[in-house]
């Protein structure tokens, strides 16, 4: 009877170990971190093209991580993509000035939004739209582009050609 409900202690206990290192690989893989009640305030931007920018993704300055992407929105009015951006408390003094873009970590990481600072001595407040932005970079586009202009560039050296 005593051998019993050690094995059933001990085996609750690994099977309770093997939660807790699955929900720490978990948040540590989807890179979303725990956040527990942050004091966050809120700024919009609007791009041509998000990528694949998702909710959760990272907001840095510098390499820091200093908020999240908090959701994607499409308007109408202006057929732009809106990313709200969740800017932790600690950071008040991001210059008005600034300006957002999409990037992406190495190659064939997930993208982020990246601020790089202006030199305004106001700052954003919650709520502010930040109106210097710059698209996410399609890998697809560029290597269409890449492409076409190649074959465009030998259809014009045939076209010198026979003008010679």
């Amino acid at each position: 009877m005593r051998q019993t409900r050690t094995i059933e202690l001990s085996t609750g206990l690994f099977v309770m170990l093997g939660f807790a290192a699955l929900f720490f690989m978990v948040t540590q893989i989807t890179n979303k971190g725990l956040v527990w009640r942050e004091q966050n305030y809120r700024l919009s931007a609007r791009f041509d093209n998000v990528g694949g920018l998702k909710v959760g993704s990272p907001v840095s300055i510098g390499g820091v991580t200093v908020g999240r992407v908090d959701a994607i929105d499409y308007d109408v009015q202006t057929y732009k993509a809106v990313a709200r951006l969740a800017i932790q408390h600690r950071y008040d003094k991001i210059p008005n000035d600034s300006d957002v873009a999409i990037y992406t970590a190495g190659l064939l990481g997930g993208q982020y939004v990246g601020f790089t600072p202006g030199g305004s001595e106001t700052y954003f407040k919650d709520g502010d739209q930040i109106e210097l932005t710059q698209s996410a970079v399609v890998l697809e586009n560029l290597i269409s582009k890449f492409l076409f202009d190649k074959a465009g560039q030998g259809d014009a050296k045939k076209t010198e050609g026979a003008a010679k």
